[in-house]
């Protein structure tokens, strides 16, 4: 069965080129993002673990790790980090997961449960590894998405979800289309409208169902 937001992930125990890790001790008390990908040196995952390595510092910022997938080997993945840093100019610190066995696809349900690798085999046999899972503190899946194989993840919108479910999660709210931090966020409909302007100090009411407030810096 798929993995739905809000289901507590597997906690597997994985290898990685830096070493064996259990998801959820790597998760431990902050956040962590998990991306997978079809295989080794190939050119838009390079491009995309290089934009990864290059946010290093916002997802710190964040408490939040980072661990990428591929169906490759560790020897591979410690070889294919060189193409990495050099495409993307930064350190790739992350660690590799190697899920030669697709323990980890088929746990998060990236690929059917009968699938089988070939000798030999393209980045299409695995083609549907390409997603990104949002794990909160909890060890709770909050976000998961997918891609094809042509179209290059925008891991600045990974980072703005990250944001909103961070803050959603801190300050019981809820963020509308578009949000970046600093912007005013959705009060919850339970929320009435006395208690949200003793909260924010003043509300802006679009509709009955739609209030807007400024959280307090």
């Amino acid at each position: 069965m798929a993995l739905r937001i809000n289901d507590e992930i597997p906690n597997l125990t994985v290898e990685t080129d830096q070493g064996t890790i259990s998801l959820h001790d790597y998760v431990g008390d902050g956040w962590m993002i998990l991306f997978s990908h079809p295989k080794d040196f190939t050119p838009v995952c390079t491009t995309e673990f290089g934009a990864v390595a290059q946010l290093a510092d916002e997802w710190a910022a964040r408490g939040t790790k980072v661990l990428g997938v591929s169906v490759d080997g560790v020897e591979d993945h410690k070889k294919w980090k060189g193409d990495i840093e050099a495409v993307g100019g930064a350190k790739a610190g992350f660690p590799i997961a190697a899920d030669t066995d697709l323990a980890i696809s088929e746990a998060f349900d990236m690929l059917p449960a009968e699938t089988a690798l070939p000798e030999n085999r393209t980045p299409n046999d695995t083609a549907t590894v390409r997603s990104v899972f949002i794990i909160g503190p909890d060890k709770k899946l909050k976000l998961t998405m997918t891609y094809p194989m042509n179209v290059g993840r925008n891991f600045a919108e990974v980072l703005r979800a990250l944001d909103g479910l961070q803050t959603a999660a801190k300050e019981n709210v809820a963020t509308p289309a578009n949000w970046v931090p600093g912007e005013d966020v959705v009060v919850p409909v339970a929320v009435s409208d006395e208690d949200a302007i003793a909260k924010y100090g003043s509300i802006d009411t679009k509709l009955p169902y739609l209030r807007m407030a400024k959280l307090p810096s």
